[in-house]
């Protein structure tokens, strides 16, 4: 396998223990442009409102659009645009093809429910748009791969939001294991603990007057409205959600894939269930799965939304275990320990960077996007941090582990693409039905 190494110019600084260096900093100092990036954020209920805000304050970028289905949402996050940028006026629009149609919009930022993200960035990029899509970059495996498809064919940036890519002491640090730190590293842990409520019993309901529910439901099949779904509980839903492995999981799984230096799997299980609450949550609260590789390497999430014990000392994180040692790391730095458990490193993260809050903004989500919109203006001089291609593939082990946990099958796959090779039922999951007019092309 062929992957840069990342961020040297940066790991190299931080080594030498310049005081005050900052990514985002050093975007800035490397490009002066003459134009501005103007973005639109789709669904701004919660994420989307920190990123509509993040673009905004990024130099040489512009929000011009807030769109989304809940009229309740769209005010609130013009104002949080404005506050970091008093001059901003963004517009606010209910229909994403709106958005799409007009010429004077360069990116589209995605942070609407998982069934929409793919087929809004691929409509995107059809229509000439850069991306910024949250994770998990795809609803389903299909929708990964088409979304790599497209963006190869329209030749825009994509980048997905796991921005502990865009941290300084992860880069390091996965840049240290693979070049022998702990020895041949084999073994990566990623784990996420909360301590969510029950979603209850839902109960059929007229749709509220705030919200367009037929383009919240965009392209997924039509189905009656619940009062248990909007806002966030339909993550726990297949028919439009994917569950806490992809939820959460994408990110840890992300870093351990990253550090490995491990692309595709070739065996998948899991086990788990849902276990805490006897409510209408169809994933998983309590799952463990297992990617193994063909170079005898593996991965296992271990993930617990309803019992938040930390691992660690962390309630989430990852631990890559090799030969001569182990490293724990998370969004605050990382240690690393010798064969017998002494700690040896420590580096926790620089000053202003993101803490272990995931919803909210800070440094890492601003340098992941300063990354994004200095690669739209230097192209191929720039290092991109999460290459849409980088993203499907962390996305995809997600998907595997739900689909080997709901088929209580292990998978066996092609270790050239993660296709599933052994099972019909686990075969059917790979993509879905769309809601006729809405089907995803390439």
């Amino acid at each position: 396998m062929s992957r840069s190494y990342p961020r040297r110019r940066f790991i190299k600084q931080a080594a030498a223990g310049l005081a005050g260096f900052s990514v985002l900093g050093a975007v800035r100092g490397q490009s002066a442009p003459s134009n501005t990036v103007v973005a639109a954020v789709m669904g701004v209920n919660s994420r989307g409102a920190v990123l509509a805000q993040s673009f905004a304050k990024a130099e040489g970028c512009e929000v011009g659009f807030i769109c989304d289905v809940d009229q309740r949402a769209i005010g609130p996050a013009i104002q949080g645009v404005r506050d970091v940028v008093p001059t901003a006026d963004p517009v606010g629009v209910e229909d994403l093809r709106e958005v799409l149609n007009n010429p004077d919009v360069d990116a589209l930022v995605i942070a609407a429910p998982d069934h929409w993200h793919a087929p809004a960035a691929i409509m995107a990029l059809q229509a000439g748009k850069h991306v910024y899509v949250e994770k998990p970059c795809g609803y389903n495996p299909e929708e990964g791969e088409l979304l790599v498809q497209a963006q190869q064919r329209y030749g825009k940036v994509v980048q997905m939001g796991n921005q502990q890519r865009a941290s300084m002491e992860t880069a390091q640090i996965v840049q240290s294991i693979r070049e022998g730190i702990i020895g041949r590293a084999y073994y990566g842990r990623a784990w996420y603990a909360n301590t969510r409520g029950s979603i209850g019993h839902g109960r059929p309901a007229a749709v509220p007057d705030w919200l367009n529910y037929d383009l919240w439901q965009g392209p997924a099949p039509r189905v009656p409205f619940r009062d248990n779904v909007v806002h966030y509980n339909w993550h726990w839903f297949w028919h439009w959600g994917t569950g806490e492995i992809c939820n959460n999981g994408t990110h840890e799984i992300d870093v351990c894939r990253w550090a490995l230096g491990v692309d595709y799997p070739v065996r998948v299980t899991s086990s788990g269930g849902r276990y805490h609450f006897n409510d209408d949550w169809e994933f998983y609260d309590t799952q463990v799965a297992s990617f193994d590789f063909e170079d005898g390497k593996t991965i296992t999430w271990d993930g617990r939304s309803c019992n938040g014990r930390l691992v660690e000392g962390r309630g989430r994180g990852a631990a890559i275990h090799g030969e001569n040692g182990t490293v724990i790391i998370d969004r605050n730095g990382y240690t690393v320990y010798d064969q017998d458990n002494n700690e040896v490193w420590k580096r926790a993260r620089t000053a202003g960077e993101a803490t272990m809050d995931i919803r909210g903004g800070g440094g890492l989500t601003d340098y992941h996007i300063a990354n994004m919109l200095d690669v739209i203006r230097n192209g191929d001089s720039v290092e991109q941090y999460s290459p849409i291609l980088e993203g499907h593939k962390s996305t995809l082990l997600c998907h595997l582990g739900n689909i080997a946990q709901h088929t209580g099958e292990t998978l066996h796959c092609d270790p050239s693409n993660g296709h599933i090779l052994n099972s019909e039922s686990a075969k059917s999951m790979w993509g879905r039905t769309y809601e006729p007019g809405w089907e995803v092309k390439v």
